[in-house]
């Protein structure tokens, strides 16, 4: 029977409990026991969660609330978005007037053949007209600095121009700054996103880990997450200077000309309906995209953790086939999020040079009339680009927002997730020192409604007592030391630590009581000393030594390269699987709790190294309330009391020696295993 794995911020799975730890709520999200993908309760859930249609706007709402507290820094940014706005948008009618000045002085140059130098801009319109030439006298009437023969006026147009550099500088700081601003605001926001993440995972029931694939779990995580940042980084400050960008210029053009204005607009509300058209087909593709890309990711976690396993089966080639299988679904969902949205531009350009077209022919038409100049029809051209650009940008915007909040959603759903029953306000406090009386009293638990597992159970371990605890696969019996843990909280009925109900107590109370060492050992990246002290704060290394020496530790700790100093990686990969283990006795040894938990915690040793953990775990023991989990009944030989559970239910109890005398379910077990018996067991 597989033990409780590691969890975060929980009992130590090798080692002392660490308090602050998750622990599962009531079977109200029941996990059916040797399920399709478990072996047991503590096992892989039953496969992905049930995938819902995206709520956009609702997850979009939330998503920005989530901005609220840097508020004061978005409210910078839309100033200093404002601000850049406002220089970007003056530069095309400075330009503009630039543009003016030339074409005047090269019309005034012209005109000398007219009229003579010096004469007055409306000799020169009359002039023009008498010679029969009406256009070229509206064109000319139409502007303002025309002087026959002088030229162009060089003084105006660099004064013109210098202001206009300063304007492109101070348009540039000002965004700069804002780009700035927006980067703290996005990065402070999802700090506090993850941090929000990793406290509900420390608040989250055992069960809901047991449901879900850690790979589907780590790519909210860490994936969605990052998508959302990238959505919000990219999304906040072009956003806002693409709205305010769309007014300024907008109002730019009425200014210059109402005529034009209304033809730029009558694009504008075709190409919301061509965005809106494309974005909703797109949406539902990001939904499958970010949903498939976690499938594969908890594809692959569970091929490469279980790899050996893999190859000695000989199932890399249907392991392919899934991945190739899962892999074809994530091309085919980011295909086509990516294609349709990816429409969305390109449709917009093109609506975008219809438009142009027709300002340049409206424009030049009305250039020749005189009712514009050549400057104001050129400002126009360019303010009617700047005006589809921001809104081709807010369109093509649309799709990394849609997936940036098909990610959001994801990490809610996460964030959403039925929380553990809260610890007490008033909480209880054992008395000290704890002497580690532990009691079922006729508790009763489920993980489905309609399928009994324990049932009125009870049954105590007194203080110092090694209770054992022996029975087929699936008879509960980790579940039953799940339950001292908090793991799960009982049906019906109590579970008492020196008198007091356990669900009285804070978790960080009862759990800092207890040590465990399971038969899936857990290193993590540090060094053998760091691994050792790990349930023990501010453990000096004369205690890690102490520990190491008394658990058989210290003679294979010295061969290695760096000794307590050599780094284990997560994998343990420099140590064996005998020496791994090993280390997490050393690591309960060290925690020194009142209550331990042993599950099959020789199971991965050698026999030699079995005698000598067998030593060490006699002075672990000694004088400590033990539950020994063992499915090798050699190793519980000398347990003051053995229980034998079948279907949830105590069997038997008693010492080794009376219940092989009582030749029941204990001695039938015992048969199995060491008389080499060759009818089939039930």
């Amino acid at each position: 029977m597989s033990g409780a794995r590691p969890t975060p911020g929980g009992a130590n799975a090798t080692g002392a409990a660490a308090p602050g730890g998750p622990a599962p709520a009531a079977p109200a999200a029941p996990v059916r026991p040797g399920g399709p993908r478990g072996h047991g309760p503590m096992g892989m859930g039953a496969g992905m969660p049930v995938q819902r249609s995206l709520d956009f706007r609702g997850s979009l709402r939330r998503l920005l609330t989530v901005l609220r507290p840097e508020r004061g820094r978005l409210v910078a940014v839309l100033v200093l978005g404002a601000l850049s706005v406002a220089a970007a948008v003056a530069g095309p009618k400075l330009l503009g007037d630039a543009t003016n000045v030339i074409f005047e002085g090269v019309v005034s140059r012209g005109l000398a053949d007219v009229v003579p130098a010096g004469a007055s801009q409306r000799e020169a319109v009359d002039a023009l007209r008498a010679a029969g030439q009406d256009q070229l006298a509206d064109m000319v009437a139409g502007m303002t600095g025309v002087v026959p023969g002088r030229g162009v006026d060089v003084e105006r147009l660099g004064d013109i121009l210098l202001v206009v550099l300063v304007v492109y500088v101070a348009a540039f700081v000002l965004g700069w700054l804002q780009g700035r601003l927006t980067a703290r605001a996005v990065q402070a926001t999802v700090l506090r996103m993850r941090a929000h993440v990793e406290e509900k995972l420390a608040r989250l029931p055992l069960s809901y880990y047991d449901r879900q694939p850690r790979g589907e779990l780590l790519s909210r995580v860490t994936n969605d997450i990052d998508n959302v940042a990238q959505t919000m980084q990219q999304t906040l400050s072009q956003l806002v200077t693409s709205v305010l960008t769309v007014v300024g210029v907008l109002g730019m053009m009425f200014w210059l000309s109402p005529l034009l204005a209304v033809v730029a607009l009558v694009t504008v509300p075709l190409s919301v309906v061509v965005a809106g058209a494309i974005a909703k087909r797109s949406q539902p593709q990001f939904v499958r995209q970010w949903a498939s890309t976690g499938q594969l990711n908890a594809h692959i976690e569970e091929m490469f953790t279980g790899h050996a396993l893999v190859t000695v089966f000989g199932r890399q080639r249907q392991a392919a086939r899934t991945f190739a299988e899962r892999n074809d679904e994530l091309f085919e969902s980011s295909f086509r999020a990516q294609f349709i949205s990816g429409i969305i531009q390109p449709a917009l350009g093109f609506l975008s040079n219809l438009n142009y077209l027709v300002i340049a022919v409206v424009g030049g038409l009305r250039v020749a009339s005189g009712t514009m100049t050549l400057g104001e029809v050129q400002a126009f051209i360019q303010y009617s680009r700047q005006f589809t650009q921001p809104l081709t940008q807010i369109a093509s915007m649309a799709n990394l927002l849609q997936s940036g909040v098909a990610s959001a959603e994801r990490v809610f759903e996460l964030l959403d997730a039925e929380e553990q029953e809260p610890d007490p306000v008033a909480p209880a406090r054992l008395p000290r020192p704890v002497r580690g009386r532990v009691a079922f009293e006729h508790v009763s638990f489920r993980y489905e409604a309609d399928t009994p597992l324990i049932e009125d159970l009870s049954v105590v371990a007194e203080p110092g007592q090694t209770v054992a605890i022996v029975g087929p696969t699936g008879a509960g019996k980790t579940t039953l030391v799940n339950l001292v843990m908090r793991f799960y909280e009982v049906g019906s009925g109590r579970i008492t630590l020196d008198g007091v109900d356990t669900r009285t107590l804070t978790r960080d109370e009862l759990r800092g009581q207890i040590g465990m060492v399971l038969q899936d050992t857990w290193l993590f990246g540090g060094t053998v000393a760091e691994n050792i002290a790990y349930g023990v704060d501010h453990a000096t290394s004369e205690q890690v030594v102490e520990a190491a020496v008394a658990t058989h530790v210290d003679r294979f700790v010295r061969t290695l390269p760096e000794g307590y100093d050599t780094v284990l990686d997560d994998e343990g990969g420099s140590v064996s699987a005998g020496e791994k283990q090993l280390l997490t006795i050393a690591r309960a040894f060290l925690a020194d709790p009142a209550i331990l938990i042993l599950d099959e915690a020789t199971s991965s040793v050698d026999t030699r190294t079995e005698v000598l953990v067998q030593q060490a775990m006699s002075t672990l023991r000694s004088g400590r309330t033990s539950f020994v989990i063992a499915h090798r009944l050699s190793t519980i030989r000398d347990a003051d009391v053995i229980l034998v559970m079948e279907h949830g239910r105590i069997v038997e109890k008693g010492s080794h020696d009376e219940l092989l005398a009582a030749e029941g379910a204990y001695a039938r077990l015992y048969a199995s295993q060491f008389a080499a018996a060759t009818a089939p067991v039930d």
